[in-house]
């Protein structure tokens, strides 16, 4: 598994930690806390990693900024050796980490070592003293899990599987769709050259990091399916209408400001979830045509931004709820176009600050929001609202505004005033 430091610098902090030493008894237990609580994932990560050998600063103008300290070869191996052991020993059920040793792009002669840890089914609790707590990761903090947090913690290990990672019974090796799958992991890019399509037809080869292999193994006869996401997003149209019947996306386009108009076209796009995205955002494209404005100093407007809906799209079907049996729907008015998505927003995300943009951001289903972005269609972690508010703003659109409901989420974009 390839670990890119200079990537991993820019990601959110909830499934990252620095630490710049680990030889102390005190940061040892700091470091498995945190490792505990990305193994209870309640924030839907997928899991997150610990590194040794960094540390938090800040730049010249006061903005956080990492700096390789590095450790030289006997303090990382002691510090890997006390980690794992506490692991083994203060876990409870005990946690393996994947240990990577990196080199310091800021100094050759010392390392930098990266604990990496996977969600797990189980709830993990961490010995300190005579008192066992669970752990969770909270914005930048890892935290004792009390109350509606430990509440929320105990009932998401009580399911089986997160429904992208559920083994799908009714599938097998022939229901995924070979080319479609190539061209997703060119891409990608996560083709390794020592390896072919084939070896991923397999319960045990991962695609990437934090994603679980397509495949698992059916405890009856021992064959192989697909898992709910590879289905989705790999799977034969035909074999993703027969499992999920209402996983399809409806556009609809009115002339007018209501549904009292006539519909002038609708579309009902089936298949893969990335051929969903991928063709409504192609059909998007007549709405986002530029205007020209000779009286304004900034004369050629889109109407709709493109990134604003290609956002907004995204986040539609990556975070919807696959277990509600209706279809993410797009609706183009005159003067708005409405994207509403199946399912409300995770436990976790503040409404007020999700509607600004400032909400810190929860997966429901990881494996989709992982490789969107991999695919490029989707911004990096809690970004997309963000984009969305300030991408119309720059436009000179109004801002967007966001329905939150008890079963779903509809995201209106208006039109530009000086433009319908």
């Amino acid at each position: 598994m390839f670990i890119d430091l200079k990537e991993l610098s820019k990601r959110e902090s909830e499934n990252v930690e620095w630490k710049e030493n680990g030889d102390d008894k005190h940061i040892v237990a700091s470091i498995v806390k945190t490792i505990s609580a990305f193994a209870n994932d309640i924030a839907n990560f997928g899991g997150g990693y610990v590194v040794c050998g960094a540390r938090e600063i800040k730049d010249e103008y006061g903005f956080p900024k990492l700096k390789f300290t590095g450790l030289s070869a006997g303090k990382l191996k002691e510090i890997e050796g006390k980690v794992l052991q506490h692991c083994r020993d203060y876990v409870s059920p005990s946690i393996a980490p994947i240990v990577q040793e990196l080199e310091n792009p800021e100094d050759e002669s010392t390392r930098i070592i990266v604990f990496i840890v996977s969600a797990d089914s189980q709830a993990h609790t961490y010995r300190d003293g005579e008192t066992s707590n669970y752990y969770v990761r909270i914005g930048r903090e890892t935290r004792v899990a009390k109350n509606g947090i430990f509440r929320q913690l105990m009932e998401s290990k009580q399911q089986i599987v997160p429904f992208d990672r559920r083994p799908n019974l009714n599938t097998s090796e022939k229901d995924i769709d070979p080319l479609l799958f190539r061209d997703c992991m060119n891409e990608m890019e996560l083709l390794q050259p020592n390896k072919q399509l084939e070896d991923y037809i397999s319960d045990k080869e991962q695609i990437a990091e934090f994603i679980p292999p397509l495949f698992a193994k059916k405890s009856l006869d021992g064959g192989l399916c697909l898992r709910n996401f590879a289905l989705l997003m790999f799977g034969k149209k035909k074999s993703i209408t027969l499992n999920f019947s209402d996983t399809y996306l409806i556009l609809s386009v009115y002339y007018g400001v209501d549904r009292s108009e006539p519909s002038g076209k609708q579309y009902a796009l089936t298949g893969s979830i990335i051929e969903q995205a991928k063709k409504s955002l192609d059909l998007l494209e007549t709405q986002t045509y530029i205007s020209f404005d000779k009286t304004s100093n900034k004369p050629n407007k889109e109407i709709f931004p493109k990134r604003a809906l290609q956002e907004a799209v995204v986040n539609a079907i990556v975070h919807r709820d696959y277990q509600i049996e209706e279809p993410v729907r797009i609706t183009i008015f005159s003067d708005r176009i409405e994207i509403r998505s199946p399912g409300t927003l995770h436990w976790g995300v503040d409404r007020e600050e999700f509607k600004k943009g400032k909400a810190n951001p929860k997966w429901r289903n990881q494996s989709f929001a992982y490789l969107f972005k991999k695919l490029k269609l989707a911004q990096a972690e809690g970004q997309g609202i963000s984009t969305i508010i300030r991408t119309m703003r720059e436009e000179g659109c109004p801002d967007p505004v966001f329905e939150i409901e008890e079963e779903n989420v509809t995201c209106i974009l208006p039109a530009h005033q000086g433009i319908i």
